[in-house]
């Protein structure tokens, strides 16, 4: 009997460590090349003559009809809060967050690349520390190794990228003649890539914002579908205002082709499963573990760029990435460094008893201990 019991712990912990570790790490690195090959799709339809407003709007309704079931079968299967106005004005405000970042960030790929989008998307975390320093959320200690990482990191974030906006330098990969979408891409003219670049920036400056705001809404209602279909609801609504004062012309908003294709699989695969895979994931194993797989996206653009599109790849864009990169890293291991510290004191708190006061530093927002599927629900 004592050995069932044990296979059965074992069988137990092998599951445990399944759903902890091996899926959200499969889950990431799939959902970054879905990403990339997303842009890739939406950078052909564009070149096809597809609005990139017309296309957003299209999504975020295919999303929204997909995840339409999810608010029943949330209150059926989870005791969950009232859905108060309170939540669902912070729902309308992350819709106006992240459907801003959307348009900009696809007008942004219109002009430039995937490539150049999967570099700048780097920024993410120097902007988030930007972002939560200037509203009072995280302190600063310059004596700290973690804050001066996460200062350094930032800058060099930052330097990079406008190397990889300001510099193409020369081609290093050229345009293939196999190309599966399209049979060219004509070179970016050096303004367009500068303007892409500048909008790519601002789309990746509103992310972070827009994580913060879901993380809160995850806290106040944890049901990740039913706030995504809200989040595409309240989007697909601000888009179609936004797309009727710029496309106001009926024949732009007839989907044919690579273009009612890329449409349907944004919203299917973007708005849809990656929003909902995003939001399950940082809630499992928290922001840190999520930003982490940011940098592959840059390896996959240049692979899918050259082979689908014909792209060609610039010293600039290699420089600017690198450099990126490096922030991005110190960042990262700024943030880590503080979270390990966050542990230890809770650690020591523990020991000394019940009653001591918690450190300063366990307030850093962003770097919360995240919690476990069943402090709120079972799946």
């Amino acid at each position: 009997m004592m050995i069932m019991a044990a296979g059965g712990e074992s069988r137990s912990s092998r599951r445990l460590c399944l759903y902890d570790e091996v899926v959200p790490f499969l889950a990431m690195i799939s959902m970054e090349c879905l990403n990339v090959g997303l842009q890739t799709l939406f950078k052909a339809a564009t070149l096809h003559g597809m609005s990139h407003h017309v296309f957003l709007v299209y999504s975020y309704a295919v999303a929204s009809l997909l995840l339409l079931p999810s608010p029943f079968f949330s209150t059926r299967s989870i005791t969950l809060p009232p859905l108060s106005t309170g939540v669902l004005s912070k729902m309308g405000l992350a819709a106006v967050i992240g459907s801003s970042s959307q348009m900009v960030g696809y007008a942004g790929i219109n002009l430039s690349s995937p490539t150049l989008a999967s570099a700048i998307g780097n920024l993410m975390p120097a902007s988030a520390f930007i972002l939560t320093v200037l509203f009072g959320m995280e302190k600063v200690s310059l004596r700290m190794k973690g804050s001066q990482a996460k200062i350094i990191g930032t800058v060099v974030s930052i330097l990079g990228a406008f190397v990889v906006t300001l510099y193409k330098g020369p081609p290093i990969i050229l345009k293939h003649s196999i190309s599966f979408l399209l049979p060219t891409l004509l070179g970016s003219q050096n303004l367009s890539w500068i303007i892409g670049g500048i909008l790519l920036m601002a789309e990746y400056t509103l992310i972070p914002l827009f994580n913060i705001v879901q993380t809160q809404i995850l806290k106040e209602y944890p049901a990740e579908l039913t706030v995504v279909f809200f989040y595409n609801l309240f989007s697909c609504i601000i888009a179609a205002i936004v797309g009727v004062i710029f496309e106001p012309e009926l024949s732009a908003w007839q989907l044919r082709g690579i273009g009612l294709t890329s449409a349907i699989c944004l919203g299917l695969f973007g708005s849809c499963i990656n929003l909902s895979v995003h939001a399950w994931t940082l809630r499992l194993k928290g922001p840190l573990y999520v930003a982490m797989f940011k940098p592959l996206s840059i390896v996959i653009a240049v692979a899918m760029g050259t082979v689908f599109l014909g792209d060609t790849l610039h010293l600039g864009s290699l420089v600017g990435s690198a450099i990126i990169s490096v922030g991005f890293y110190a960042v990262i291991w700024g943030k880590a460094k503080e979270q390990q510290i966050v542990v230890e004191d809770a650690a020591i708190h523990r020991a000394d008893g019940p009653h001591s006061e918690p450190s300063s530093t366990e307030q850093v927002p962003l770097l919360q201990k995240f919690r476990k599927p069943d402090d709120h629900f079972t799946r």
